[in-house]
């Protein structure tokens, strides 16, 4: 296996260094109005998972001018791409989908569209709207997947079914869109055997790219209640980026690693809480790829 890492693949495709802008569309979700559920899946926290995107209420321009203005340390007259985060970003009326997303890649700095979604929440509509956006510049559609396993998806309330993931990865890929699957490493009652199962299954099913989650704990998060109950245990450092390192190993050459590990918001963190330590933890995971990359099961993608 050869780790190609995101940074490795805008450079390759857009000759610079690129950076994501995360958006808010003011979306909700299946899981929390109604139509499937009224909690959300038991790890999301009020905010959708996107704990560090904008507030709704601003405009998509404004929220990127923003978003810019954050790095600008980091990066100046760049180009970046404009993801749409919190939430369920494909579940509203095609028409405003098609504003918002139009308001986003009209921007002159933005160089791809990202969209994170549900695989049961991809009308024809919004296929084809994603396939006539596609042509004017390059969509990423990011599907929350995080298990391949029926009896976990149930316990966490995911809402739809594997074959229901199969169907949307098929009609993705017919259009010609980046399509990039999240996995959560740790989910509740899961040994690391399944997990690598699940890794395998996102790696064989055709997609682009793959985000590698660590599972953390929210405050107010049903998984909170189970972990404070003694009926969910979060990983250890160790644990976690010795995994990591041997899920990348178990996938194809060519897949993008989109994220190898995550963190919550401070402030609502309850565990674990090494992973604020971003830095750290990252080079963990590089020692640990490094190691794989010795024993000739993992190496870097020039």
């Amino acid at each position: 296996m050869k780790y190609y890492s995101l940074n490795n693949y805008l450079q390759d495709t857009f000759g610079e260094k690129v950076y994501k802008i995360a958006l808010n569309g003011g979306f909700t979700c299946p899981n929390r109005d109604g139509t499937l559920d009224t909690r959300g899946c038991i790890f999301c926290s009020d905010a959708g998972s996107g704990d560090f995107s904008a507030t709704a209420e601003e405009a998509i321009t404004v929220q990127i001018e923003k978003g810019k203005e954050r790095v600008k340390k980091k990066i100046k007259n760049g180009k970046y791409i404009a993801y749409f985060q919190a939430f369920t970003n494909t579940y509203a009326p095609v028409e405003r989908l098609r504003v918002l997303y139009e308001e986003a890649i009209s921007h002159p700095d933005i160089v791809a569209l990202s969209i994170a979604t549900r695989p049961d929440c991809l009308s024809q509509e919004v296929i084809e709207l994603l396939e006539e956006l596609n042509r004017r510049k390059p969509v990423w559609v990011e599907l929350g997947l995080q298990t391949m396993h029926e009896k976990t998806a149930k316990h966490i309330r995911r809402g739809y079914s594997l074959s229901v993931y199969d169907e949307a990865v098929r009609r993705l890929k017919e259009i010609g869109v980046q399509v990039i699957v999240h996995v959560i490493l740790g989910l509740p009652g899961e040994t690391k055997e399944d997990i690598r199962e699940t890794v395998s299954y996102v790696g064989k099913s055709g997609v682009d790219g793959i985000k590698l989650q660590l599972l953390y704990v929210i405050k107010g998060t049903d998984l909170e209640k189970e972990y404070r109950e003694g009926k969910c245990k979060v990983m250890s450092m160790e644990e976690y980026v010795n995994l990591v390192a041997d899920c990348i190993a178990l996938l194809p050459e060519r897949m993008v690693i989109h994220r190898m590990t995550g963190d919550g918001a401070k402030t609502n963190l309850v565990a674990p809480r090494w992973s604020m330590d971003k830095k750290r933890v990252l080079n963990a995971l590089q020692k640990a790829i490094r190691e794989k990359e010795r024993e000739g099961k993992c190496k870097a993608l020039d």
